[in-house]
């Protein structure tokens, strides 16, 4: 199974928009620096996070982004979906012709794993991750990094091809 850069960046800047976004709307080149995402990608991702209500723009001096919901009501896999990520750890794309367009023998096996991946991430809020320690940490050590103006060069070529898990 391999998650896309989509996904993994996707998850990361609504995290990372949940943890900040008690200080007012929180623009895309914070979280860029931060999360050393490219801007452009993150505009691209949150058009479609957008579309799916899950932020809102705030426009003019000060503007960004806030969440649509509380963090306890905004889950990872609505956030996956949101990108059109793929969870699918079947072959077929989960069609089911897999084998010479049949089913394969294993082929309700790696469904059912996809399934359970879903699940999994369905019962994860941003709020669950933002409570966790070792989150906490590295949100810290982030903030501290942005503030003395010391963040890491970010990538700004357009990353839309698959990275593995």
């Amino acid at each position: 199974m391999r998650l896309t850069t989509k996904g993994r960046y996707a998850v990361t800047a609504m995290l990372d928009l949940a943890l900040h976004g008690d200080q007012g709307p929180v623009s895309l080149a914070d979280i860029s620096a931060r999360q050393e995402i490219s801007l452009s990608y993150l505009e691209q991702l949150f058009s479609r996070l957008r579309r799916h209500k899950l932020v809102t723009s705030i426009r003019g001096p000060g503007g960004g982004y806030r969440l649509s919901r509380e963090p306890d009501g905004v889950f990872i896999a609505e956030v996956v979906d949101a990108v059109s990520e793929s969870l699918d750890t079947t072959r077929c794309g989960n069609k089911g012709d897999c084998q010479n367009g049949e089913k394969c023998l294993t082929h309700h096996l790696w469904s059912d794993l996809s399934d359970q991946i879903h699940q999994f991430l369905s019962d994860i809020s941003l709020g669950d991750l933002m409570r966790k320690r070792e989150i906490q940490v590295v949100a810290s050590r982030q903030n501290r990094r942005h503030s003395e103006g010391d963040s890491q060069t970010i990538n700004t070529e357009r990353l839309s091809d698959q990275a593995p898990a």
